[in-house]
């Protein structure tokens, strides 16, 4: 089977970045990034994601312990999908309200508590995680607390990594069958927090990371298939899952979001409460007075996984902007905004809040909010420009 190289090199801001490579019957000197080219049978069977991360972790050994992890991602995300298919059938055990109020004061519905249970329990027996944290989840939690000696020597002997996700986002719209999904960033772990030293507030505190400093992000859409999107910090790349194998292939190798485009994807009945230059701006496309003189169109599902991946596909603007009654908006910084600016930026889109680049902003808090508009290069500066000329 013959394949084009997969690069990567490591930087100082902790991503990874493709570098130009050899490859099999030629050789590849001015090409920045490269993908995967497989013969015949690869072409009709597919490039599974298990083959893809085997094919980078051989490449990339310092990396090799991700492999675990997106196995664990891997099989969590076909468990939910399968969770959110079966969830109005009359026999399901997962339809209504758990009866519980999460810390964000949102009442929690059974799938939302089932689906991040399944998503600790899976990340936490990979042995390759120290700490994680979700929107479900008062607190971090300390995954090497409380563990046996075997548990406790295997997570001190292996390097591990931080992880933070919204197990279910968008779980309100399930009753009405609208696609929900699960996103994920994963950061390397404080090699100072070893497990025989007591620093649990240091330790935990690993999460409160700029999205600068991820390893790599990953989504998964629950729709009319289920998809897996996934950085490492070179490209994006996504995933479809084939139910008659049970495996995620590459569906797309190198998605790259368009420079500018005409749909906006915001919540528009909270626009009279917005800052004044993000009205001023939607008014605009709106009406065809913007840059590009296009006139916009709305595509909005209320859901951040759906809309985001809508917009890496077809390009826009996607965005929850702070307003008089959520000055900091209503997506939360640390496992919604940072991962999701990750993927967009790294297909060559942009992400703020405005007045500041979202990957930059570091959480003084697990669940801090944050004004996210992402999406099409062109669009998305144009909303910061506004911003800069009203001196915000």
């Amino acid at each position: 089977m013959k394949f084009t190289a997969l690069a990567f090199v490591f930087t100082a801001s902790s991503a990874w970045a493709f570098t130009p490579s050899a490859t099999i019957g030629r050789t590849s000197t001015s090409l920045h990034k490269t993908i995967p080219k497989f013969d015949e049978v690869c072409e009709t069977t597919g490039v599974t994601l298990t083959r893809f991360m085997s094919e980078v972790a051989m490449l990339n050994p310092e990396i090799s312990e991700l492999t675990t992890l997106f196995g664990a991602i891997d099989t969590s995300c076909k468990a939910i999908a399968n969770l959110v298919k079966r969830s109005q059938l009359p026999s399901s055990s997962t339809l209504g309200l758990e009866g519980e109020v999460n810390i964000q004061g949102e009442d929690q519905k059974k799938l939302d508590v089932i689906t991040n249970d399944l998503l600790k329990r899976a990340l936490r027996f990979t042995g390759k995680l120290g700490v994680l944290a979700s929107e479900e989840e008062d607190e971090p939690v300390d995954l090497a607390k409380n563990e046996g000696e075997k548990a406790s020597l295997l997570v001190e002997e292996t390097e591990k990594y931080v992880v933070v996700f919204d197990p279910l986002d968008g779980s309100s719209n399930v009753d009405a069958g609208i696609p929900t999904g699960t996103i994920i960033g994963i950061y390397e772990h404080d090699d100072n927090c070893a497990i025989d030293e007591v620093k649990p507030d240091v330790c935990l505190a690993n999460t409160l990371q700029p999205g600068t400093s991820l390893v790599a992000a990953a989504y998964c859409l629950y729709s009319s298939s289920t998809f897996l999107v996934l950085t490492l910090g070179s490209g994006v790349f996504m995933f479809t899952l084939d139910e008659n194998i049970g495996e995620f292939v590459l569906s797309k190798p190198n998605v790259k979001i368009p420079e500018t485009s005409s749909i906006i994807s915001f919540n528009e009945a909270n626009i009279e409460k917005w800052d004044a230059p993000m009205k001023e701006t939607v008014y605009n496309w709106r009406n065809g007075t913007g840059k590009s003189g296009k006139k916009f169109s709305s595509r909005y599902i209320g859901s951040m996984v759906g809309d985001v991946h809508r917009t890496l596909l077809y390009g826009g603007v996607f965005g929850y902007p702070g307003d008089t009654k959520n000055k900091n908006g209503k997506l939360r910084l640390l496992y919604e905004g940072a991962p999701m600016s990750f993927i967009m930026e790294q297909a060559g889109g942009l992400s703020t809040t405005g007045t500041e680049r979202v990957m930059e902003i570091v959480p003084k808090q697990v669940h801090q909010r944050v004004p996210v508009i992402m999406g099409s290069k062109n669009d998305v500066q144009e909303v910061i420009d506004a911003y800069a000329a009203a001196g915000n």
